[in-house]
């Protein structure tokens, strides 16, 4: 029997392109869309780039929401649910909990996110953040407006951004890693230590090798205290040590769970039905044979598309495959990298970080496995092609020689 109940648990980039592809695919029946926060559906890259890096005093940025309540009611016949989390995945009798309200499905895709970590003890003191909702966006860049002494917890992508926003407007920031190096597990550490040194150029404190210890302050932050023993004042901290998948509603489902919810190279979960995408969702990448749970937002789009198909088509599902890609704006400088960090070799081809510019590339056995480029936009979707094609490494640097040359 054709599915004729879609539910899409997660207002999130990924839920609403399963939406979108869902429409397009050319499903009628009736489609939920499932949100934890009352906003429609926004980008969240923008919230620690473009809208914190505004320098309009007192202009409040547009919310970067992706499509207006009209279309998605109207043009795509959407049941919006925002402002409630769904609690409980009942996959016997096929119903979506959200609070005490039953949402039933025939097909399901979870779309969930995930969730930023904080730190111990310091729940409602104020000027304390992380930065992954659109809400968080809004009190950060408020405390930048006001001048804010910032520090930064953790000088990872998120948090260096935060750190490049406060020095654009010309505040002191001090940025916290608990890493001797930051970045090891996204970009290796030789690259990892290439991105660091744009903090150092542009005047942000960095201190690597430290961790937090306290955070003090009489119901706003005050000081934290380093656990080298040092303290910094502060009236903003912004918390970027990562995020965690969120799962915990899917306890009990028969959903398998680890590092997210566990999915096949189709990204069906295995249990009749429900499939998953975006950064709750880990899957199989066939390309690189691995299991893999990505925080970026060109898969989340893709991998929602690709879930969504193979779950009204499951006879003709085909396996989500792709290259990884993300990108982050520091300073003047715009970081990308494509394809996977876990390599033997890391070599610089072109260009140095101190001119500001260069490119560097991965190697695994003797495949391109991965590049990245600080300020190298015009050749960084070239690599990505070059891995997609699991071209050999020594063609890789022929092909880096000659864009040297060109």
């Amino acid at each position: 029997m054709p599915a004729e109940r879609l539910v899409v648990v997660g207002a999130s980039l990924a839920g609403l392109r399963a939406v979108e592809a869902a429409r397009k695919a050319g499903f009628t029946g009736a489609i939920t869309l499932v949100g934890s926060e009352q906003h429609l559906p926004y980008d969240r890259p923008p919230l620690s780039k473009a809208y914190l890096d505004s320098l309009d005093p007192g202009v409040r940025p547009e919310a970067p929401v992706f499509r207006t309540e009209s279309y998605l009611r109207d043009e795509l016949a959407v049941e919006l649910r925002l402002g409630a989390a769904a609690t409980v995945l009942d996959t016997g009798s096929r119903v979506v909990w959200v609070g005490d309200r039953e949402v039933p499905y025939d097909l399901a895709v979870v779309a969930t996110g995930a969730i930023a970590r904080t730190l111990p003890g310091t729940a409602g003191l104020k000027g304390v953040y992380t930065l992954r909702t659109i809400d968080d966006a809004v009190a950060v860049r408020a405390a930048l407006e006001d001048g804010a002494r910032a520090v930064v917890v953790g000088a990872g992508f998120i948090g260096s951004e935060v750190a490049s926003a406060a020095r654009k407007r010309g505040l002191d920031v001090t940025v916290v890693e608990s890493l001797p190096t930051p970045l090891v597990r996204a970009v290796g550490e030789l690259m990892g230590e290439a991105c660091t040194s744009l903090h150092r150029v542009n005047g942000t404190d960095l201190r690597c090798g430290v961790a937090v210890a306290e955070i003090r302050g009489e119901g706003k932050v005050e000081q934290v205290v380093l656990s080298d023993g040092s303290a910094v004042d502060a009236d903003l901290v912004v918390v970027g040590v990562g995020a965690t998948p969120a799962t915990e509603w899917l306890d009990g489902s028969g959903v398998s769970l680890d590092n997210g919810v566990v999915c096949d190279a189709t990204l069906s979960t295995g249990v009749s039905g429900v499939y998953a995408a975006g950064d709750v969702a880990r899957w199989h990448n066939p390309l690189f044979d691995r299991a893999m749970r990505l925080e970026h937002w060109t898969s989340a789009a893709e991998q929602a598309a690709a879930a969504v198909r193979n779950a009204l088509d499951p006879a003709s599902a085909k396996p989500y495959q792709t290259v990884p890609y993300f990108w982050s704006d520091w300073y003047d400088s715009r970081i990308q990298f494509v394809g996977v960090p876990q390599a033997e070799e890391v070599r610089v081809v072109d260009g140095d970080v101190a001119g500001g510019r260069c490119v560097a590339l991965y190697r695994d056995g003797d495949r391109l496995i991965g590049a990245l480029t600080i300020n190298g936009q015009s050749v960084i979707m070239k690599y990505r092609t070059l891995i997609t094609k699991r071209t050999h490494w020594r063609d890789a640097l022929e092909f880096a020689e000659s864009r040297r040359a060109a």
